[in-house]
């Protein structure tokens, strides 16, 4: 019972929702520029890899290592294990971003230059849209499927020119790895309405742990490692940044910003990877290439605008 002189003390409400915070990891913007930084760096960073790790070596440990970091987070956040109707989203997840995609672009860098890799790869946010339209059955106007035929028949007729009329063994390696990788990205972001996007990462990266183990034990001694600087870099970047972290301010700016706005800034990614091939790698600079990436991306950027 209430007296007069009894005072009621307010309880103090947060305001934030689960998408707000201070400082830098409240600014999505910003997040989602370091996401789209830290991937177009991939490519380069995969190249220097492989020059003290063999493709299948590289591609086990750069798993092995980022699965170390994402139990290490799920450890420290302790957060609920996802319900067993997730799983087979999260494995789609680990087959195409944390197995297939960083296998087969690896592979694929052994025959092709980066620059040209970026160009296939650039058309991943368009497959994207296509795997996540058709799985989830909606209906999208002609206009979409309009242009995401230019974009495939962009990147096709850019992989013949490049490859005088006849696709290498690259290019079916790129084009295998934008469709493993375009259904993890579909699937990824459908688990990240009820998931946070970085744990659905993490949970994927753990369950591809065991295949790229076997994958690193069996392929150490079948080939050859220098230990260079350059590989060792190469290799913790696409483990610890391109694998997990990247991820990580990725989803976390996709959150805050939303979908369509955060897309928008990856359309710069392949771009970037293409100025990155100059400067680290000592790619030609080919009027050919930047041509291609901008046809990818303006198509890319239909896609996005003729969804519905």
């Amino acid at each position: 019972m209430k007296t007069k002189n009894s005072a009621t003390v307010p309880t103090r409400v947060s305001v934030r929702g689960p998408g707000r915070a201070d400082g830098v990891w409240g600014n999505g913007p910003l997040l989602a520029s370091l996401g789209v930084v830290a991937f177009s760096l991939s490519f380069p960073g995969t190249v220097f890899a492989l020059d003290g790790f063999g493709p299948w070596t590289a591609t086990g440990l750069r798993g092995v290592i980022a699965a170390a970091l994402a139990g290490t987070a799920l450890l420290w956040a302790r957060p609920p294990v996802p319900a067993r109707h997730d799983w087979a989203g999260i494995t789609v997840v680990a087959l195409g971003c944390a197995l297939g995609f960083p296998l087969l672009t690896t592979l694929a860098l052994q025959t092709t230059s980066a620059s040209h890799s970026a160009v296939v790869i650039g058309a991943l946010p368009m497959a994207t849209a296509v795997i996540s339209t058709l799985r989830t059955g909606n209906r999208p106007s002609w206009a979409f499927w309009c242009a995401a035929a230019m974009g495939g028949a962009v990147v096709v007729g850019f992989a013949l020119l490049q490859s005088n009329g006849a696709p290498g063994i690259g290019d079916l390696y790129l084009v295998a790895a934008l469709v493993v990788c375009a259904a993890g990205y579909a699937e990824g972001g459908r688990l990240s309405s009820r998931i946070p996007g970085w744990q659905v990462i993490a949970w994927g990266v753990l369950l591809a742990a065991p295949v790229n183990l076997v994958v690193t034990i069996a392929a150490l001694p079948m080939e050859p490692v220098h230990h260079s600087a350059r590989g060792v870099a190469g290799l913790l970047y696409i483990a610890a940044v391109s694998q997990f972290l990247g991820f990580v301010v990725w989803y976390r700016g996709m959150a805050l910003m939303g979908v369509t706005r955060a897309s928008q800034l990856q359309l710069m990614q392949p771009l970037l990877t293409l100025v990155w091939a100059v400067l680290l790698l000592g790619e030609p600079f080919s009027s050919d290439v930047v041509v291609a990436a901008v046809l990818v991306l303006a198509c890319v950027a239909l896609t996005r605008r003729t969804r519905v």
